[in-house]
């Protein structure tokens, strides 16, 4: 008689490291997604495409399904930084400055912070995904918009959202 089960354990066991080293590797940011535990608010990123100024685009998914569109810019200078808007319902096509500002519910510069602890700016398309996202004053700019109340989303968000997977 044969004994097969040893090495078909093995073969398991070794697919099964194999599947958690991969869930484990880098995720890039365009495709990170990231959630904020006392609201159950999510950040997902999509790709930017061809802009030759956005290097960033994602959404973050409210309570009550509010969606708001977010996008990256990163800034000119010798303090270049990562300044990101989240829009809620903005006219499309050709918009003007002010409608654009009309529609803003939140902007700031966003900041990343690794599994030590040390805080970096949102990397561009491309990058690792950090393990948390941290968007100053996120919960009081969300609070004060037209998408909070009894017609929009009632659970505010805190300011840090943490990875929580990638899509595929």
């Amino acid at each position: 008689m044969t004994n097969f089960a040893l090495p078909t354990i093995g073969f398991v066991a070794g697919s099964l490291a194999l599947t958690a080293a991969t869930a484990q590797a880098a995720c890039p940011i365009q495709l990170a997604v990231y959630g904020e535990a006392k609201s159950g608010a999510e950040i997902d990123f999509t790709p930017a495409g061809s802009s030759a100024t956005i290097t960033n685009s994602f959404r973050m998914i409210l309570d009550n399904n509010v969606v708001l569109d977010g996008i990256a810019m990163w800034t000119e200078g010798s303090a270049a930084r990562p300044h990101g808007s989240l829009m809620y319902k903005c006219p499309t096509g050709d918009v003007t400055g002010e409608e654009l500002a009309a529609c803003t519910v939140w902007e700031g510069v966003i900041y990343s912070a690794d599994e030590k602890g040390s805080v970096g700016l949102l990397p561009a398309e491309g990058a690792d995904a950090p393990k948390s996202l941290i968007l100053p004053d996120l919960g009081p700019s969300l609070e004060m918009s037209a998408a909070y109340g009894p017609a929009g989303f009632s659970k505010v968000p805190w300011d840090i959202f943490v990875l929580k997977g990638c899509q595929e």
